[in-house]
């Protein structure tokens, strides 16, 4: 199959599985008719609420790349966190879009590509790791409130697996020079060998390269992690503050539905995202998370009702302000001599 029908091929079943979701499976759990009095009858208070959680949450996307970025500004870090996340709700590939669109978009801005290619896998190693933590962590949080979920259950092990995985590939690639040009030079033979597969030519100079990424996220990382680690959690949590807010503003009690019970079915919900089926999960995101909070006792309607809210504030306004920064990108970008993009790469003010 050519890649040309693939995408065609990726993108119809990406359709289907939208249409089933929102005309077939969630009217079925739930009239849209009582969903939409809920949501029409929000009180201004709880409104109030969501804006200023939405708003909290947009901040959050900035820290992680202003402390693995040096010299990117909180001027430049929001448009552009809200840019490169709206390229995943645009474009099927999901977080692989988004960090090539991250990458492009900083190099325009004139970023060195080394500390550019380094902020991007950084933050997007601690963001992948923090979605498939975040199941175990709420299996454990059910286990003492004495729950069980066997899908959730079953999430989190293979999350833990492929958690501890990445973290040993990772701990293997920074050890040593010696350890990061082995991993580079077996990732180079086996890329190759599916380029020859495709007649194209074979890619040199990974060991290398790897060895001096190595060197440079090391230093990061020894002087930023415990920064970075707290951004990353403080995003995560503020996203989860949306969804709480929207269980509450539409009436979803914390005796029907938990903190622990929604931050459980939260998590399943950011570890579907992580399949790249849909742009942005839109689909299977939804029936997770409704799936689990409905199973855990919550209201139909009610649940709907607050998934929808939920993501309809956590994705329609990061894309509107992404499609428009993107369509201003040359204007907002930090001059060399006065924003600190020569500090970045490594250049004196000027030079």
């Amino acid at each position: 199959m050519s890649a040309r029908r693939r995408q065609i091929a990726l993108g119809a079943l990406a359709l289907v599985v939208v249409v089933v979701t929102f005309a077939v499976v969630l009217p079925r759990i739930a009239d849209y008719g009582e969903v939409w009095e809920l949501v029409s009858q929000l009180d201004r208070t709880w409104l109030l609420a969501l804006v200023g959680a939405v708003a909290l949450n947009i901040v959050t996307f900035a820290p992680p790349w202003m402390i693995a970025l040096p010299g990117l500004r909180l001027r430049q870090a929001l448009p552009f966190t809200q840019a490169s996340t709206a390229l995943t709700y645009v474009a099927p590939g999901g977080g692989i879009v988004g960090m090539a669109g991250s990458y492009g978009l900083l190099r325009a801005w004139g970023f060195d590509s080394r500390a550019v290619a380094r902020a991007v896998t950084l933050t997007g190693i601690w963001n992948q790791l923090a979605n498939l933590l975040l199941p175990v962590v709420a299996v454990l949080l059910l286990s003492i409130e004495e729950q069980r979920d066997a899908l959730l259950t079953t999430v989190a092990v293979i999350g833990a697996i492929v958690f501890a995985a990445a973290v040993g590939l990772l701990a293997l690639v920074l050890w040593s020079d010696g350890l990061a040009r082995g991993v580079g030079e077996l990732v180079q033979s086996v890329v190759n060998r599916v380029r020859r597969v495709f007649t194209r030519g074979p890619l040199l100079g990974w060991p290398e390269r790897l060895v001096h990424f190595r060197r440079a996220t090391v230093d990061l990382i020894r002087r930023r992690w415990h920064v970075l680690t707290l951004a990353a959690i403080v995003g995560n949590l503020a996203v989860f503050l949306v969804l709480i807010v929207s269980l509450r503003a539409v009436g979803v009690e914390s005796s029907q539905v938990t903190w622990v019970e929604a931050f459980a079915g939260w998590s399943l919900a950011r570890a579907l995202q992580l399949i790249p089926l849909t742009p942005g999960g839109v689909g299977p995101v939804e029936l997770g998370l409704t799936g689990i909070l409905v199973g855990f006792g919550g209201p139909n309607a009610g649940v709907v009702a607050a998934v929808l809210l939920y993501r309809a504030f956590t994705i329609l306004p990061t894309l509107i302000i992404g499609l428009a920064t993107m369509a201003a990108w040359r204007w907002l970008g930090p001059g060399r001599s006065e924003e600190g993009v020569d500090a970045a790469a490594g250049n004196p003010p000027g030079g």
